[in-house]
């Protein structure tokens, strides 16, 4: 046997099985359990915020005054999610809302100070859960 027939069967061999299906090992399935791991993490650490409000509260920090709108396409929220998640925030006296000059029917939103500081203080300990939550994945998941 050549050396090109011995590549050719590892090939071969190296190719999955139409039916061998592993769920465990499929991306969506990973994900989801990266995902369930991460909220759990960040849940220990930062009792106080969930990682939606966390997540809003971040772009702020990022990008400074923005609409509500526009913050939920940011942090890849639907209109009405992003709505619940600042009027919770805002409630806390962590984002206060204005009009937009020109179209009043714009809501801008923006961190309080106190909101400042909290995402600030936030911020490395956020970084932690990543890497926590990353911890226990392979190169390949």
């Amino acid at each position: 046997m050549s050396a090109k027939d011995i590549k050719l069967k590892l090939v071969e061999a190296e190719e999955p099985d139409e039916h061998d299906y592993r769920l465990q090992e499929q991306v969506g399935f990973i994900l989801r359990k990266a995902h369930q791991r991460h909220v759990s993490i960040f849940a220990a650490h930062i009792a106080d915020l969930t990682p939606p409000q966390f997540a809003a509260l971040a772009k702020l920090h990022d990008v400074g005054e923005t609409s509500q709108n526009q913050l939920g396409s940011l942090i890849a929220m639907d209109a009405a999610t992003v709505k619940g998640v600042i009027d919770r925030l805002k409630a806390r006296g962590l984002v206060e809302l204005s009009k937009h000059e020109v179209d009043k029917r714009r809501l801008l939103v923006n961190l309080t100070a106190e909101g400042r500081n909290a995402v600030e203080r936030l911020i490395p300990i956020a970084r932690d859960i990543t890497q926590e939550t990353l911890a226990p994945l392979s190169a390949k998941e």
